[in-house]
């Protein structure tokens, strides 16, 4: 069976940080773009961060730019997102897809955040 499944999440004070991880099982992951998506409560998923199979490109949304950290080890299957200067407003549950995010021509990115079967994500509670 195909999936990924991700982990990480807690609660944490303004200011904190988190490490997600998005493991794979049943595919190999080097071959794909990895996303990280969330989606808070009353709000459409949105994608945060993106990552080429090799690992060499990044893009990040705005609101999140020098906080967030996507990485991934194409050894153990696994991407992250390493969270810090935690915000209020990143209280969402976050997911991870594959090949849901990439550069287009113009160096521009996409993120597709309402297509296909999500897992159960995990939940991020950012709050004093």
């Amino acid at each position: 069976q195909l999936q990924l499944v991700e982990s990480g999440g807690g609660l944490v004070q303004p200011g904190g940080s988190l490490r997600l991880s998005c493991v794979a099982s049943g595919f190999t992951l080097e071959y794909y773009n990895i996303g990280w998506f969330r989606q808070a409560p009353g709000k459409e998923r949105e994608g945060v961060a993106c990552i080429s199979n090799s690992g060499f490109r990044t893009n990040y949304v705005e609101s999140v730019k020098g906080r967030f950290t996507i990485s991934r080890d194409n050894d153990k299957n696994t991407a992250y997102l390493q969270m810090a200067d935690l915000r209020p407003e990143d209280t969402a549950v976050y997911f991870c897809k594959a090949d849901q995010c990439g550069r287009r021509p113009d160096n521009s990115y996409y993120y597709t955040a309402d297509w296909g079967s999500w897992g159960q994500g995990t939940q991020v509670t950012v709050s004093s």
